[in-house]
């Protein structure tokens, strides 16, 4: 589902989407409609442009949870202010987008969050997690192994089970197997959630990088 109130981008967004081969179940250019439409479509991953004529894009993700638990939602916006950004993130978003972005970054994004991963434009990746840590005290996680801390750590920085896995050397399997036992350690259900959890925890500092 697209929601956008510039009727000329939520036309091409959703041409896009078509012709990548996603089905795209429904548009609108209002919040308050958006979360009614989404209730009755129930679409799996919902496009959602943050400034909307008349709520705010944290309304409609509020309301898009309760109406449509487990949806996964991707911000579109052309703002990349900060406290945009974390705001939407915050609220529960999947991943945060800028308008400027390419069309293969776009539906790699699309996919990625399909695929329940935390995706963000290049750059505001860091400005998320470089405030949660400013902000968030420094949990340790005694729970959890250096190894599954430090796939944690590239999970809240947005990475792929891929990326990670070539990051640190290891097979796809042993990093989704890090992942699974992380979310039964901390009684999580998802990776959204676990992203969560490690930014609120402070668990990635952006100065700190995995041998290679």
């Amino acid at each position: 589902m697209v929601v956008d109130d510039h009727p000329m981008w939520r036309e091409g967004v959703s041409r896009d989407l078509t012709s990548a081969g996603y089905e795209v179940v429904a548009t609108t250019g209002e919040g308050r409609q958006a979360v009614r439409i989404a209730a009755a479509a129930r679409p799996d991953v919902i496009v959602l442009d943050l400034q909307l004529p008349d709520v705010s894009g944290v309304e409609v993700i509020n309301g898009l949870q309760s109406e449509v638990p487990g949806v996964r939602i991707l911000m579109l916006s052309a703002s990349g202010e900060q406290q945009d950004v974390l705001d939407a993130m915050k609220a529960g978003a999947c991943g945060y987008l800028l308008k400027s972005a390419g069309l293969d970054e776009f539906l790699d994004a699309v996919s990625r969050t399909v695929a329940g991963d935390t995706v963000f434009t290049p750059g505001l990746a860091g400005l998320v997690l470089g405030e949660f840590r400013r902000i968030a005290p420094r949990e340790a996680a005694p729970k959890l192994t250096e190894r599954e801390t430090e796939v944690l750590r590239l999970v809240a920085k947005g990475l792929s089970y891929r990326q990670i896995a070539e990051r640190l050397v290891l097979s796809h399997r042993t990093v989704q197997n890090h992942v699974q036992n992380t979310l039964g350690k901390l009684q999580l259900h998802n990776r959204v959630e676990l992203t969560r959890y490690a930014l609120q925890a402070g668990l990635a500092p952006l100065d700190e990088e995995p041998a290679p």
